[in-house]
């Protein structure tokens, strides 16, 4: 019996910078999120609440993200 397709969710990987100088790599945005007028921008937003609810989990404060760039790039 044949399967049904099941829903492909594309993900973009990005490199963050944060203001204190540290790196983080390989963060997935869901590439829904990206493209149109915006460009690469809502990756920010999208960023920033994974790091709030990172921060949540490990108590530490979120860090503030200087700038984002795709991996790879």
């Amino acid at each position: 019996m044949a399967r049904k397709p099941t829903a492909r969710s594309e993900f973009v990987m990005f490199d963050v910078f944060y203001v204190d100088g540290s790196q983080r790599s390989n963060r997935k945005v869901d590439a829904a999120l990206l493209g149109g007028l915006d460009g690469d921008e809502p990756a920010k937003a999208a960023i920033e609440e994974q790091d709030r609810l990172i921060s949540e989990k490990s108590g530490m404060p979120p860090l503030e993200i200087k700038t984002l760039k795709r991996s790879g790039k």
